[in-house]
């Protein structure tokens, strides 16, 4: 699925959320408080918005995602944004729930739209959590659940009938957007993976909402 609408990924990202995914990945770049120098790891990067987002605040960054041509769609980018050779974000393929880095190497690790796309979106935020430093930040943005029920409703049809028409019109199959439902019924959203922060005794956590509980940021330190 990843392979097949990398090509049009950010297009789309453009499209069903009309812009506004630009505004949240700025905002979780701001709740990471970058110090130049530090070392960022941007878990499930894709086509590497947060991670040229994290270099450019001055952090040393690598990108890891299982997805090739998602991959390569954020290496071609890297010539048309301009960083100096040793700014540039490194991307690597790998698995998310089994991080090839050792514990405490990270200052601040993120994920933007995948950690409900993981088998275990528990395992992959205990990683996270693994290879982040005491006192690193931990950022999840993801699709929410709002708290309140008609909103829910009104924005899970959204998701239902108007995002799948997007993957149809830009990818050629409604199915490749109508997983976003699918995946976003079995996961607990911003309230789930508060818990679970909480669980893994990260300090100063919070929930920061958009659009009434659309879209989420969560935030802890180790």
């Amino acid at each position: 699925l990843f392979a097949k609408i990398a090509p049009r990924y950010d297009l789309i990202n453009d499209l069903q959320s009309f812009g506004l995914h630009r505004y949240w990945k700025n905002h979780l770049l701001k709740l990471a408080k970058i110090k130049p120098g530090e070392r960022a790891l941007d878990v499930c990067c894709g086509t590497g918005d947060i991670s040229f987002g994290l270099a450019k605040h001055g952090a040393q960054v690598t990108g890891l995602d299982f997805s090739k041509p998602m991959l390569s769609v954020a290496e071609s980018k890297v010539q048309s944004l301009k960083f100096k050779v040793e700014d540039m974000p490194k991307f690597i393929e790998g698995d998310a729930q089994n991080l090839l880095f050792p514990d405490a190497s990270f200052e601040v690790v993120t994920v933007g739209y995948g950690l409900r796309n993981l088998p275990s979106w528990e395992r992959g935020l205990e990683e996270m959590y693994r290879v982040a430093k005491p006192d690193a930040r931990l950022l999840v943005l993801d699709f929410g659940k709002p708290d309140n029920a008609i909103w829910r409703k009104l924005y899970f049809s959204y998701l239902r009938w108007m995002v799948p028409v997007f993957g149809k019109l830009f990818c050629g199959d409604s199915a490749t957007h109508a997983y976003i439902l699918e995946s976003l019924k079995a996961y607990p959203a911003q309230r789930g993976v508060e818990e679970k922060m909480r669980a893994l005794n990260c300090k100063n956590v919070r929930v920061v909402n958009f659009l009434g509980g659309v879209m989420s940021v969560n935030y802890g330190e180790k």
